[in-house]
């Protein structure tokens, strides 16, 4: 009974997570088609916008409240740097820069994560969590380097993307802090509250890209808000609250890989032998930072030890007599384990 309800909880932050990185591997897809009609803040503001909306929504049917006071450091820096910094200069870069450039800049986000939860959170740094972390950026660094080619590159991409990389960072170790005051809904509610603000002074972009856009482009904008967004920061943070933020971060190593798969799929982008290489390096990766060691219990257990027999004539010794209780009367005093020491 015991392991199962500590099973259960493992189960939900596991699916928690694995609903995080499928959503965010479809934002890809969708940037392509949105990116391709709105300007990079437009596009932030709007995704924002609709991601606001329906997390006020939900919180409005949950009767969730305002997050306490202690919470509001945390949500405001994640909401300012990741939900904000990180969309518009992400979707700056990927305007200056290659795809395949952007991948391996923007990858060492999972990198800076670690890094940044043992320095300012204590998080322990497990060999099986940084050789797994070794082998996903490496695919990483695979899939970069098999999409580039036929882009361009300028100093301001790269550093764009960089930038992104340390926002996306820095508001994650930000938002743990504050998911042991409040709850996942309201920290991502109030995070994404606080990046809309922060880009509203694109809204005369949005109003004039929106007039001009095709309507499938609006509906991939409205589609990154909903679901990557709202839905995949909600269930990001979920699984934020039970584990460490470095483990987070190596889980979404698997975004790359899924990310191939999907452009595969939906925009017939067959993937080079490489780049499946690179794909599947990223997964074995996950899988390595996600796995922990065998548990004692499960462990085999040693044949118990024959305890020697006494005297002749004697009974065998008991157990208290081993941790040197009192013997029994007529006993053999200066036995082993017979006298207190």
């Amino acid at each position: 009974m015991m392991n199962t309800s500590l099973s259960r909880p493992r189960t939900l932050a596991t699916g928690a997570a694995v609903v995080t990185v499928v959503l965010w591997a479809s934002a890809f897809v969708s940037i392509r088609s949105a990116g391709s009609a709105y300007s990079p803040g437009a596009l932030a503001l709007g995704r924002l916008l609709a991601g606001s909306v329906t997390l006020g929504v939900i919180c409005l049917v949950r009767r969730e409240g305002w997050p306490p006071r202690a919470a509001w450091p945390g949500i405001a820096i994640s909401g300012l740097l990741w939900f904000g910094v990180y969309m518009v200069v992400l979707n700056w870069g990927e305007q200056q820069v290659d795809a395949g450039t952007a991948a391996l800049v923007v990858n060492i986000g999972p990198l800076l994560i670690a890094l940044l939860g043992v320095r300012l959170l204590g998080d322990p740094m497990p060999p099986r969590l940084l050789a797994g972390m070794a082998v996903s950026f490496a695919g990483a660094v695979t899939v970069g380097l098999s999409m580039s080619g036929g882009g361009g590159s300028s100093v301001l991409g790269v550093v764009l993307c960089l930038v992104a990389a340390v926002g996306y960072a820095a508001g994650v170790v930000a938002q743990k802090p504050a998911l042991a005051r409040a709850s996942a809904l309201q920290v991502t509610a109030f995070g994404c509250l606080a990046g809309t603000v922060l880009c509203l002074p694109f809204a005369g972009q949005l109003v004039r890209d929106a007039a001009g856009a095709p309507l499938s482009a609006t509906l991939n904008m409205v589609y990154l808000g909903v679901f990557p967004t709202a839905l995949a920061f909600t269930t990001w943070a979920y699984a934020l609250a039970r584990t460490t933020v470095s483990r987070m971060g190596a889980t979404t190593y698997a975004v790359p890989a899924l990310v191939v798969l999907m452009s595969w799929l939906a925009l017939g982008e067959v993937p080079g032998p490489l780049t499946l290489v690179g794909g599947a390096l990223c997964l074995a990766g996950v899988a390595v930072s996600r796995s922990r060691p065998a548990r004692a219990a499960d462990r085999p257990r040693p044949a118990a030890a024959e305890v020697p027999a006494g005297p002749p004539g004697r009974a065998p010794r008991h157990h208290g007599e081993e941790t040197g209780t009192r013997p029994a009367a007529g006993g053999d005093r200066n036995a082993p384990g017979g006298r207190n020491s």
